[in-house]
């Protein structure tokens, strides 16, 4: 015997119905500081360090995310 049961649920249903805390006010928080620290700018060392913290591989993921920022941002030297 093969049974399905399909639920449609909100992810805010989801998440009561599993039990699991809501973290929506924390979250707004954490951007509203992000936001309020980079005051508008975006500064290459913020980014840096951000990816840095990110990065899977160490130094080797960090190189990855400097190139692709370069390259998106014209800041790196390419090929051509």
């Amino acid at each position: 015997m093969k049974l399905t049961v399909n639920v449609d649920l909100t992810p805010e249903e989801a998440r009561r119905a599993m039990g699991l805390p809501d973290l929506t006010p924390l979250h707004d928080r954490y951007v509203a500081s992000l936001l309020e620290a980079m005051n508008g700018q975006v500064r290459p060392e913020l980014l840096e360090t951000m990816m840095k913290n990110w990065a899977p591989m160490g130094d080797a993921g960090l190189a990855m995310w400097r190139q692709m920022f370069d390259q998106a941002t014209g800041g790196g030297k390419t090929g051509n």
